[in-house]
């Protein structure tokens, strides 16, 4: 991998992720913060967090045991390269840190070069705090480079292997992982994704001149094939969901009973009015009709013995 960072297409991804980085940890805050391999890159130039790590494996200490050389000084630029001192040799999936002890951790291509990027995952997890922050720069195998490096492995693959087609563009070691893979994993164990970017949608080209020319796919990449970027910068959140104890109920609450409703005591009242007019006019009906007093009419003559007398 650092031979190939070496060559134009590998100074080219540097300077993309160096960026990407720099834009990544800027707004990160705490005490503790690890970048844990490819010491080519400076992922935590940028952040302001006080005490910063470089995590490297046994592999590289013999290599690199002198210092490290940003990807942003070139040894062509005239200016001393600023050298990094080694802080820790020790594997990805096994770190020497207690639980919820970093505020921040920068995995630069690590998972795609790790024998098991499962247990890298979670050992990342365990170290990280609750809303610690996890930055990853890998590969993309869905892209213009993951395309020519799926050629060579099927040209060797089946007895070509002197063809120049055949030549694979990116290292032969490690298996990359794609973002929507990654997104899941991350989900999985408790990480919330909060920003994916993807870019270096040049073609797989060798030379410096080839790479100018192609210069117009990086602005017309991400508006007309975004997820065909040959590298991604991934940020994601450790979640930690916390409880809410519910207290005892310790006097019940006493329940009210539910009001009659209005209309109901009405229509019981209309019955029962209704039932007593109705009572009353059957009554009216069954009494017998009283006898009726007749007066004497003015035109019936009187008897004599009806008279009056006169007095004597």
């Amino acid at each position: 991998m650092a031979r190939w960072l070496d060559s134009v297409p590998g100074r080219y991804l540097l300077d993309w992720e160096q960026s990407r980085f720099d834009e990544a940890v800027a707004d990160c805050f705490g005490y503790h913060a690890l970048q844990l391999g490819l010491p080519q890159i400076d992922a935590l130039r940028n952040n302001r967090i006080p005490r910063r790590w470089l995590a490297v494996p046994e592999p590289l200490v013999e290599r690199f045991e002198h210092g490290y050389r940003p990807a942003s000084a070139t040894p062509g630029s005239g200016e001393r390269a600023a050298q990094r001192p080694l802080a820790l040799v020790a594997h990805a999936a096994a770190l020497p840190f207690a639980e919820n002890a970093l505020d921040l951790i920068a995995l630069p291509h690590t998972l795609e070069f790790s024998a098991d990027p499962h247990a890298v995952l979670r050992e990342a997890h365990r170290v990280l705090l609750p809303e610690g922050r996890l930055v990853v720069c890998g590969l993309n195998p869905i892209s213009l480079w993951g395309a020519r490096q799926q050629r060579a492995r099927l040209w060797a693959r089946l007895g070509q292997g002197r063809s120049r087609w055949a030549r694979p563009f990116l290292p032969e070691a490690g298996e990359f992982i794609g973002p929507r893979r990654l997104r899941d994993w991350l989900q999985l164990l408790g990480f919330e994704v909060e920003s994916c970017r993807l870019g270096c949608y040049r073609p797989a080209l060798q030379t410096e001149v080839w790479m100018q020319r192609w210069a117009w796919m990086e602005r017309l990449g991400p508006r007309y094939w975004p997820f065909f970027g040959a590298a991604y910068c991934m940020v994601a959140v450790k979640r930690v969901r916390a409880m809410r104890l519910l207290g005892p109920a310790w006097k019940p609450r006493p329940v009210a009973a539910a009001p009659v409703a209005v209309a109901q005591q009405v229509g019981r009242r209309s019955g029962s009015s209704r039932r007593m007019t109705q009572a009353l006019g059957s009554a009216q009906t069954v009494a017998p009709a009283a006898p009726q007093a007749t007066t004497p009419s003015t035109n019936q003559t009187t008897t004599p013995s009806a008279r009056a007398t006169p007095a004597p």
